[in-house]
C-alpha cells in the first residue's frame, strides 16, 4: 500500500470539483493518490464570484453571521468591517483548544480532500489561492497534525478543522505538519513547499473550520475498510460451510427470487459462486439428502440463513455509503452565498447527523458480522455439531495434551462482545447545553466515526483469528474426505485462493500429512494472528484473494 506520507504517483489522479467523489476516491487519496483542482471556467468563476460578493457585503457594512458578527451564542455582537479579517484569524486560534491522540495520516488526508471539495462548490466565499494549498499539501505528502478529540459535529468539526486551517495558512508555529514523515512547524513546512504564510480574509476562517469534513473523512475510510473486511468474512463463511459439509443449495436463486432484497440476492449469488466446484459440500438437489441419514437434512440457521442474515448488512453498508458520499460532496459551512440570487443564506448544513447516524448503524452491522462468525466457530470446535471433526480442531489427537484452537476461540470470545457493545448508538447522547445552548442539538458525528474505526480494528483482529480457524478446519475436513491435509484439491477454486493466501502469509505451505496446527507447541499462535493482522492492514495476500467478492457485493 502506498505510504500516505509519500503519495504514489502512479495512482489515478482524483479531481476535486465539489461533486462526484465516491468512497473509493476518498480512500485512494487517503492512501496517497494525487489530486488536482478542477480548473474549468464555471468552477473558477463561482469561487471568485462568491469571494467578491462576501467582500463587497463586508465593505457595505451588512450584518452577516460570523463575518461581521461574533459566533454562536455571541452572534448578537456586531464587528465593524475593519475587524472582519482579524475576526477570522482569531476564530482559528480560539478553536485550537485540544490535545491528546492524533488522527492517523489517512484520516487527515481524507479530511483535507473533503474540505477542499466542499469549498470548490463556490458558495463559501474563500479565495482560490487557499484552495490550491489543499492540493499542494496532498500531493506533497504534507499532513497537518490534527487531534482526535474536540468535535461534537454540531457546527461541524470546528476544533479539528481549525488545526488543519492553521497548518495550511502557516500563521503560527504552534501548528504542526507531518511532511513526508518529518514533523515540523507549519511555517517551516510552507517554506519547504515554496509557500508563504497567508492571513485570512473575511469569512475564510469560518469557511475552513465550519464543516463536516473530518468526521466524514473518517467515515469514508471506515466504509472502505468495511467493504474489504466483509468480503473476507464472506470468504471465511464459505470455507466454514465446506468444513462443516454444508450445502450450497441454500443459495439457489429460486429461494431468493421469492424474497428479492438486494443484499440478500447479492449475498446468495456470491456464496453460490464461492462454493462452486467444492468437493466438500453435499448436494441437496440431487439425492445427497438420503446419504445423510442420522444427520440434519438441512443446515443450521447460521449456514442456511446466511443471505437473509448478511443481506441487511450489505444493504445497510451500501445505504450508509450513499449518505456519506452525498455529505462528502456537499457545501457544509454557514452561511452560504447565493451570488445569482443576491442573498446570504444562514442555515445548518454543518450538522453532521447523517455521518453520525450512519456510523452508529455501521457499528451495529459490524457487531452482527462478528457475532455470526462467532456462532460458526462454535459449531466448528464442537463434535456434537461439526460432523466428525475433532474437538477444538486438534490437529494431532495422538498427542494427548494438545488443545487445538481452544485458546484462539477464547481470544475471539473476548473481542466479539466488544464489537457488539460498540454497536450502541452515540448520536442520541448529545449534550443539550453546548455552546451557550446555541448548539443545543449536535450530532456527535466525530465520536461516532472514531468508534467505528475502533470497531473495525477489532473486527480485523477477529477476522485474523477466523481465517486461521478456516484453514485448520479445511485441512481436517480434507484429511477425512480425501486422505490429505492439503485442502486445495477439495475446496472450491474461489476459496482455495483464500486458503492459499493465508498459508502464504503464515509461510506454512500445505502438507499432505499435517494440518496447519498439528502439535500445539509447533508454532506460537499469537505470532500467527499478528502476521495475518499485518497482511489485512497492508491489503496484500488476503485482499488479492477476495477482490472479486468486494466488487460483487458493493456498488
Amino acid at each position: 500500500m502506498p505510504s500516505p506520507a509519500n503519495p504514489e504517483r502512479t495512482a489515478p489522479m482524483i479531481t476535486i470539483s465539489g461533486s462526484d467523489l465516491r468512497i473509493a476516491d476518498i480512500a485512494a487519496v487517503a492512501r496517497g493518490a494525487p489530486v488536482r483542482l478542477a480548473d474549468d471556467a464555471d468552477t473558477t468563476a463561482r469561487i471568485e464570484a462568491s469571494r467578491a460578493y462576501i467582500q463587497d457585503a463586508v465593505d457595505a457594512g451588512r450584518a452577516i453571521y460570523g463575518v461581521t458578527t461574533l459566533f454562536g451564542g455571541m452572534a448578537d455582537q456586531y464587528i465593524p468591517p475593519e475587524l472582519a479579517a482579524q475576526l477570522q484569524q482569531n476564530l482559528v486560534f480560539h478553536l485550537s483548544a485540544t490535545a491528546g491522540d492524533l488522527l492517523p495520516v489517512p484520516d487527515v488526508r481524507a479530511a483535507l480532500l473533503l474540505r477542499a471539495n466542499s469549498l470548490m462548490r463556490g458558495v463559501s466565499g474563500i479565495r482560490l489561492e487557499i484552495l490550491q494549498r489543499f492540493a499542494t499539501f496532498l500531493n506533497a505528502g504534507a499532513t497537518p497534525l490534527v487531534h482526535e478529540l474536540g468535535s461534537i459535529g454540531a457546527s461541524g468539526d470546528l476544533i479539528p478543522l481549525a488545526y488543519m486551517a492553521g497548518a495550511l495558512t502557516g500563521v503560527s508555529a504552534d501548528y504542526k505538519v507531518d511532511l513526508r514523515g518529518q514533523v515540523m512547524d507549519s511555517p517551516a513546512a510552507l517554506s519547504q513547499l515554496g509557500l508563504k504564510p497567508i492571513p485570512l480574509a473575511a469569512k475564510e476562517g469560518l469557511a475552513l473550520a465550519n464543516g463536516t469534513s473530518v468526521c466524514t473523512g473518517v467515515a469514508a475510510n471506515c466504509l472502505d475498510r468495511t467493504r474489504y473486511l466483509l468480503a473476507i468474512a464472506l470468504g471465511v463463511h464459505a470455507i466454514y460451510i465446506q468444513a462443516l459439509t454444508g450445502t450450497a443449495h441454500s443459495f439457489d436463486p429460486f429461494i431468493h427470487e421469492h424474497k428479492p432484497h438486494p443484499g440478500q440476492v447479492r449475498t446468495a449469488r456470491e456464496m453460490a459462486r464461492l462454493l462452486a466446484g467444492s468437493k466438500l459440500t453435499f448436494d441437496a438437489v440431487h439425492g445427497d439428502i438420503e446419504s445423510r441419514r442420522g444427520r440434519l437434512v438441512q443446515d443450521r440457521y447460521s449456514l442456511r440463513c446466511l443471505p437473509q442474515f448478511l443481506g441487511p448488512i450489505i444493504d445497510g453498508v451500501n445505504q450508509i455509503a450513499g449518505s456519506i458520499e452525498i455529505e462528502a460532496n456537499s457545501a457544509n459551512d454557514n452561511p452560504l452565498i447565493d451570488v445569482a440570487g443576491d442573498f446570504i443564506h444562514h442555515g445548518g448544513n454543518f450538522l453532521a447527523q447523517y455521518t453520525a447516524v450512519g456510523m452508529d448503524q455501521l457499528r451495529y452491522h459490524l457487531g452482527m458480522v462478528a457475532k455470526h462468525l462467532d456462532v460458526q466457530i462454535a459449531l466448528l470446535v464442537e463434535p456434537a455439531f461439526n460432523n466428525g471433526l475433532p474437538p477444538c480442531l486438534v490437529g494431532n489427537p495422538e498427542h494427548r495434551t494438545n488443545l487445538g484452537l481452544k485458546a484462539l476461540q477464547t481470544a475471539g470470545n473476548s473481542i466479539m462482545p466488544l464489537i457488539s457493545w460498540y454497536g450502541n448508538s452515540l448520536a442520541d447522547r448529545f449534550p443539550t447545553h453546548a455552546e451557550q445552548f446555541n448548539q443545543n442539538v449536535n450530532s456527535q458525528g466525530m465520536g461516532s466515526a472514531l468508534l467505528a474505526r475502533r470497531s473495525l480494528d477489532l473486527l480485523e483482529h477477529y477476522l485474523a483469528n477466523a481465517l486461521i480457524f478456516a484453514v485448520q478446519a479445511a485441512d481436517l475436513r480434507s484429511q477425512r474426505v480425501a486422505g490429505t491435509c492439503d485442502a486445495r484439491g477439495t475446496l472450491s477454486p474461489a476459496t482455495a485462493a483464500l486458503y492459499e493466501a493465508v498459508r502464504a502469509v503464515l509461510e506454512v505451505p500445505p502438507s499432505d500429512s499435517r494440518p496447519l496446527i498439528f502439535d500445539d507447541r509447533d508454532q506460537f499462535l499469537g505470532g500467527y494472528v499478528a502476521r495475518v493482522i499485518g497482511d489485512l492492514r497492508a491489503r496484500a495476500h488476503v485482499a488479492a484473494a477476495v477482490g472479486t467478492v468486494t466488487a460483487n457485493l458493493f456498488h
